[in-house]
């Protein structure tokens, strides 16, 4: 099966935490990678997402750990929101 690799920087503007990773991970990029395979049998190309993994800073190192990209994706939006929320906070305390 024919299998292809993306690879994403996300970056974080705040702290924020995933469903199955432990404790709160800083602010900061990180890099997203992504496996999906080829779908075969059909007469143009398409491809499934067979996995997705997060490199996570930890002790010294860094470990890549399986994320769900719906939880990646929320965790994305939060961030986003959250910025969002501190300049509408900030506008708001303008004269």
């Amino acid at each position: 099966m024919t299998t292809r690799t993306k690879h994403e920087t996300v970056t974080f503007r705040h702290p924020f935490s995933l469903d199955g990773v432990s404790g709160v991970l800083p602010a900061g990029d990180y890099e997203v990678i992504t496996d999906e395979e080829l779908v075969e049998g059909l007469s143009f190309p398409v491809y499934r997402r067979v996995a997705t993994m997060m490199m996570i800073p930890a002790q010294a190192s860094v470990e890549m750990l399986n994320v769900d990209p719906v939880n990646l994706t929320a965790a994305k939006e939060r961030d986003a929101q959250a910025a969002i929320s501190k300049v509408g906070a900030a506008q708001a305390k303008a004269p």
